[in-house]
């Protein structure tokens, strides 16, 4: 699982032409993220670049995932209750369903800049 939104992480990393994107669009998902992965808020965009906030927001993931899963060792181990390793682990897969839902959407966007006529 963190293999997937790390894998999100590092295409942020690499791709530094996106940085001064500022639309409404980037507006859109900050909203759409800051419900489940912490991302700031739609009123602090005029401060943090898309690259920033996407970063930041696949690192929420990834803190997120390993929560989950370290959660699930303590239950094995019987140092934690079973509300809080299901819990931990509900939070795990909304964050990894929403990682995946935003690649799906960069994907979608990246194929549609694709097909555009130059």
């Amino acid at each position: 699982m963190i293999s997937a939104v790390s894998s999100i992480s590092s295409m942020l990393e690499r791709s530094g032409s996106v940085s001064g994107v500022q639309s409404a669009h980037a507006t859109g998902i900050t909203g759409a993220a800051a419900g489940v992965a912490g991302a700031p808020g739609a009123a602090g965009a005029g401060a943090t670049s898309f690259t920033d906030m996407m970063a930041q927001v696949a690192g929420n993931a990834v803190d997120t995932i390993k929560a989950g899963e370290a959660a699930s060792i303590q239950g094995i181990q019987g140092k934690a209750s079973v509300q809080q390793v299901v819990e931990a682990v509900m939070s795990a897969e909304q964050t990894l369903q929403t990682a995946i839902a935003i690649r799906d959407k960069v994907v979608a966007a990246y194929q549609e800049i694709a097909r555009m006529a130059i």
